[in-house]
């Protein structure tokens, strides 16, 4: 197992912390290798934002990103920056809301931002970014993201942050539940 992860945006919206997170879980809580490679403008706030993390079960060697095997995007200039590296097969993940991926992509889309200002804290659509990415990808497993967020906020913010990981991660199932229903020719079944 090898995966490749780009997680992309601007300063302010926790990109590098979502990686850390993605990173140490698998380390940490699955006992895989993991590797994290930042990149930030000079910037601290607003300026491009980005962090690689590659998940394997055997000793990475090279830790740079070409072509991502899971791409979450942000913001519309960190997609913008990184569409021509995606490969048949790629998941791509966007904030609904910040991002518009080309008409002939097939993608992923949570409103985590949205979600994350109607919960009172727009700081936390990383958090929610990591629930939704961790629910469609399964690339760590639930139990080690929850641990690893609860050790990597401040204590004070432990409930309300896992709060937006289970918004995420919630939204992940149903957005998936969806497409297998509409895969079926299921659409508009009520159940």
């Amino acid at each position: 197992m090898n995966k490749q992860i780009i997680i992309t945006g601007f300063g302010g919206q926790g990109v590098i912390l979502a990686g850390r997170i993605i990173g140490e879980a698998a380390a940490i809580g699955d006992n895989l290798e993991s590797s994290l490679v930042q990149s930030y403008g000079p910037e601290s706030r607003g300026g491009a934002c980005s962090v690689q993390v590659t998940i394997a079960d055997s000793q990475i060697y090279y830790p740079y990103i070409n072509s991502p095997d899971i791409l979450v995007a942000m913001s519309q200039s960190g997609y913008d920056k990184y569409a021509n590296s995606l490969k048949e097969g790629t998941i791509l993940i966007v904030d609904q809301d910040l991002v518009k991926p080309l008409d002939n992509v097939d993608y992923y889309a949570v409103p985590a931002t949205r979600f994350a200002e109607e919960m009172g804290l727009k700081m936390m659509a990383n958090i929610i970014m990591i629930g939704f990415l961790t629910g469609i990808t399964q690339v760590v497993t639930l139990d080690s993201a929850r641990a690893t967020l609860a050790e990597s906020v401040p204590p004070k913010t432990v409930e309300i942050n896992l709060k937006a990981f289970e918004r995420g991660w919630e939204f992940a199932g149903t957005t998936l539940k969806s497409r297998q229903k509409k895969a079926l020719g299921q659409v508009g079944v009520v159940e």
